[in-house]
């Protein structure tokens, strides 16, 4: 006899969950974006160097950047398609070059990617 009246009261509760779900609202049919025009500081390609420590990429060396990214923070990432390390450092006021060591060294293959970032100022 508890076994049924478990079984109705379940039914119950869920026949009123969906219910509810059912006559919910939406005050939209579409999903909300907006686009925001980002400052740049450089709109030129910047050479990048991978700079070696035996046979691993120790760190990477950008130069060029203009005096307009000055005080900006250097994001670098490199990733040989096993092993991935990133660091960051801060441009000088000038410009100039910056050389960004990664946390970890990662071994040179024939084939590596290296991500830049520029933040700021």
């Amino acid at each position: 006899m508890w076994r049924a009246l478990s079984v109705l009261a379940l039914a119950l509760v869920g026949g009123v969950v969906i219910g509810m779900a059912a006559s919910m609202s939406l005050s939209s049919s579409h999903l909300g974006s907006s686009a925001i025009a980002t400052p740049r500081c450089t709109t030129t390609g910047l050479p990048l160097i991978q700079n070696l420590s035996g046979t691993s990429v120790a760190s990477v060396t950008l130069s060029g950047i203009p005096a307009g990214c000055g005080s900006a923070t250097l994001y670098a990432t490199v990733n040989n398609g096993t092993t991935n390390s990133s660091g960051s450092a801060a441009v000088p006021v000038g410009g100039g070059s910056v050389t960004v060591t990664l946390a970890v060294a990662v071994p040179a293959t024939t084939v590596d990617q290296a991500d830049i970032v520029l933040v700021g100022p």
